[in-house]
């Protein structure tokens, strides 16, 4: 069985979920996923815990309570990172939990 590793982005451009995938080698796989909100990542992330993957790295796009979201989702399934920007430059300085509206 391949190990699966998933790289979450989140953009207002992208209706629910798009996905992109890349071997890695003949025992990998890398699956490019974008999300349009929050609560659509949070679902995604529920399905690739139950999926067997074993990391999700979100973009700098999540904030800190994004990452809190994903991380109470998977419920230890799977291992969670982030690349962070508290004041993304592509949001005009704010945070990903401002951008979109965490809870």
């Amino acid at each position: 069985m391949k190990r699966k590793l998933c790289f979450m982005f989140i953009n207002a451009a992208i209706t629910g979920v798009q996905r992109t995938l890349m071997e890695v080698g003949p025992e990998g796989e890398m699956h490019l996923i974008g999300v349009d909100s929050y609560e659509t990542a949070v679902d995604e992330a529920k399905r690739l815990a139950d999926e067997g993957f074993v990391a999700i790295e979100l973009c700098a796009g999540f904030g800190i309570m994004g990452q809190a979201e994903i991380m109470k989702a998977v419920d230890g399934k799977c291992l969670v990172g982030a690349v962070r920007f508290d004041n993304h430059p592509a949001y005009g300085g704010i945070s990903g939990d401002e951008k979109w509206g965490a809870k």
